[in-house]
Formats: C-alpha cells, sequence, structure tokens
C-alpha cells in the first residue's frame, strides 16, 4: 500500500490534465465520430501521416500497442482507404503504411483543430508557457518509457 502522507498533493495538476486532454480531443472526436472512427483511428492516422511508408512495426513502437490493439482499427481505416498499405519491394513480409489522399485531409483536418487549440492556450499563457510545457510533456512521456 502507498504511503500518502509522504507524496506531494498533484491532484490539481492531474485534474487538470484530465479535463485538458479532453478539451484538446474534444472537436478531433465530434469529428471522427461522423465517420464512425474514435482516438484509436485518430492516433493511428496521426502517426502514419508523421511516417509516410513506415512499417506496421514502427507504427506499433509508436503507439507502443500490442499486434492485437492495432489490427481492428488500422483493417478499418485501410477499408476506408484513408490508409494504404504496400509491401516493402526489399522484403514482401513487411507491410508499409501512408496516408490516401482521403487520410491526409482528414488528418489535416483534425490536426488543425487541435494546433489551432494550442496555439490560441499558448498565447494566451504567455512566451514561456510554450516551452516550459513541452518540456515537462516530454519528461512525462520519458518517464513513460524508463
Amino acid at each position: 500500500m502507498v504511503d500518502s502522507s509522504n507524496m506531494t498533493d498533484n491532484h490539481e495538476a492531474i485534474e487538470l490534465l484530465y479535463r485538458g486532454y479532453r478539451a484538446f480531443t474534444d472537436q478531433a472526436d465530434r469529428l471522427l465520430e461522423k465517420r464512425g472512427l474514435n482516438r484509436a483511428h485518430h492516433r493511428i492516422l496521426y502517426f502514419v501521416g508523421r511516417n509516410p511508408n513506415g512499417s506496421v512495426a514502427d507504427l506499433l513502437d509508436a503507439l507502443a500497442i500490442s499486434k492485437q490493439a492495432l489490427n481492428v482499427p488500422l483493417r478499418q481505416l485501410i477499408s476506408m482507404e484513408l490508409i494504404s498499405s504496400q509491401r516493402a519491394q526489399n522484403d514482401a513480409r513487411v507491410k508499409m503504411l501512408r496516408l490516401t489522399a482521403t487520410g491526409k485531409r482528414l488528418e489535416s483536418r483534425l490536426t488543425q483543430a487541435q494546433s489551432a487549440l494550442l496555439d490560441s492556450v499558448f498565447e494566451q499563457s504567455g512566451s514561456d508557457a510554450e516551452d516550459a510545457w513541452l518540456e515537462v510533456m516530454r519528461l512525462l512521456s520519458q518517464s513513460h518509457e524508463a
């Protein structure tokens, strides 16, 4: 059992992280829902868009999920012609993924909505806020990898 008397009270930070994430994903969630998609699909679209012609293994690493967790949403995105999958020329066992033109448009709309929200929040919070936030997020993501 964790001795909470020795812990720093981070309840406000935790609550704000949850609420901030909800605000960050809200508009994208609504756009995805219109297509019968969800956040799992969004993450796949985002990382495939950032790594065109990356392999399925690259995507698994980026998302830190199992093949089983990736299988259904990736197949749906391929069947909806939002992502294309082609065998690598040098190794037919490797599938290379990239966004289709339709997938690029959708991913761009999702990312633009989130980027605009971040731009607005960083503008409101002052000149050093973005750098500080990026450092906090960098450290937080590294603690997960450790």
